[in-house]
C-alpha cells in the first residue's frame, strides 16, 4: 500500500510540474496584457498588446517618456500592432525604481560615479526580451526598440553603450541626444566615462548602431515645461527637432571625416509636435521600423 501511495504521489508530483511549466510558458493574451519580470522591489511590470489574429510577427519594446505612462504608451501601439502583426511590450520604469538619471540616462552614472555594467538600467532589458520570447515559445523571436520623449534618450545612450541585437532603435524627439564627443560630460556626449566606454572604438559603434532619429517638425517649442533647459542641453541647440538635427550631422561628419560606418537614419515628420500618441501612430515611425526606405527618406524642407 505505501509503494502504491508513493507512485501515486510522484505521479502527481509530475503532474503538478508539468503544469506549472505550462503555466509559466503561456502564450501572451490576445489583447492589452501584463507580466512582470523579477521580484519584489525589483519587478518591472511590462504591458502588452497582441493582435487577435496574431501569427508569429515581431516583438516591439515601447520605452515611455518622463510620465512613466508604459500603459498609455501601449495603447497607443495597437494601430502599430494592428496594422504590422507585431507584438507590443512596454516596460514601466516607474519613478519610485528609478529616477531621471537611472532611465533616461540608463544608470551608467549615478551621483557621480559610473556605476558597473550589471547595474544599468539597460541590463533589465534582457530579461524582458527572454520573457516575452519564452511565453510564444519562439526562442529567436526578433524585436525592435522604439521610445519617445525620455524614452528616445534611453534609447540614444542604449544604442552607444549597451549594444543588443534589436533589428532597429527609433528613438523619436528625444529631448537631449547623446553627441559622440568627449568633450561633454555624458548624457550629453561621452566626457567623465571610462576610456573603454569614451575612445574612438566605442564611438564608432555607436555610429554603426541601427539607430533612426524620428524628429517632429513641429517640436520647435524652446519653452516646453518638459525640456532639458540646462546649460549642457542648450549647446545641443535651442529644441528638441533642432538638437536633434545637430547631433544627426555631427554623427555624420564625424563618421565621414574617419570612413566609419555609419548606420543611422534621420526621419523628420510633418504637422507633428512633441506629441507621443501622433509621433508613435504616424506612418513615417512604422517605416523607419520595418523599412519603407520611400518614407525613410523623406528630405528636410
Amino acid at each position: 500500500m505505501k509503494l502504491k501511495l508513493l507512485k501515486i504521489t510522484s505521479a502527481c508530483f509530475v503532474v503538478l510540474s508539468l503544469l506549472n511549466d505550462r503555466a509559466q510558458a503561456s502564450p501572451i493574451p490576445a489583447g492589452m496584457s501584463h507580466f512582470e519580470v523579477g521580484t519584489g522591489n525589483n519587478a518591472i511590470t511590462v504591458f502588452t498588446y497582441k493582435p487577435r489574429g496574431y501569427h508569429g510577427g515581431p516583438l516591439v519594446v515601447v520605452f515611455h517618456g518622463l510620465l512613466r505612462n508604459a500603459e498609455d504608451y501601449c495603447r497607443n501601439c495597437i494601430p502599430l500592432a494592428e496594422r504590422n502583426n507585431v507584438i507590443i511590450a512596454a516596460p514601466l520604469f516607474s519613478t519610485n525604481q528609478y529616477d531621471n538619471e537611472e532611465y533616461q540616462r540608463g544608470g551608467v552614472i549615478r551621483k557621480g560615479v559610473v556605476q558597473p555594467r550589471e547595474n544599468w538600467s539597460y541590463a533589465r532589458l534582457p530579461a524582458i526580451i527572454e520573457a516575452a520570447r519564452q511565453a510564444e515559445a519562439k526562442p529567436a523571436l526578433p524585436y525592435y526598440f522604439l521610445g519617445h520623449s525620455g524614452g528616445g534618450q534611453f534609447l540614444m545612450r542604449l544604442a552607444a553603450l549597451y549594444p543588443m541585437e534589436a533589428k532597429r532603435i527609433v528613438a523619436c524627439n528625444p529631448g537631449s541626444d547623446l553627441f559622440p564627443r568627449s568633450d561633454w560630460k555624458f548624457g550629453y556626449g561621452y566626457g567623465g566615462l571610462p576610456e573603454e566606454l569614451s575612445n574612438d572604438a566605442a564611438m564608432q559603434k555607436y555610429l554603426a548602431a541601427p539607430l533612426t532619429l524620428c524628429l517632429g517638425l513641429q517640436d520647435i517649442d524652446p519653452n516646453h515645461p518638459e525640456l532639458d533647459r540646462s546649460a549642457a542641453a542648450e549647446l545641443e541647440g535651442r529644441f528638441r527637432l533642432e538638437r536633434g538635427r545637430n547631433c544627426f550631422e555631427f554623427a555624420q561628419k564625424l563618421a565621414q571625416k574617419h570612413g566609419w560606418q555609419f548606420n543611422w537614419r534621420k526621419v523628420e515628420v510633418p504637422g507633428i509636435a512633441h506629441d507621443g500618441k501622433a509621433m508613435l501612430g504616424a506612418k513615417e515611425v512604422q517605416a523607419a521600423l520595418f523599412g519603407d526606405q520611400k518614407l525613410v527618406a523623406r528630405k528636410r524642407p
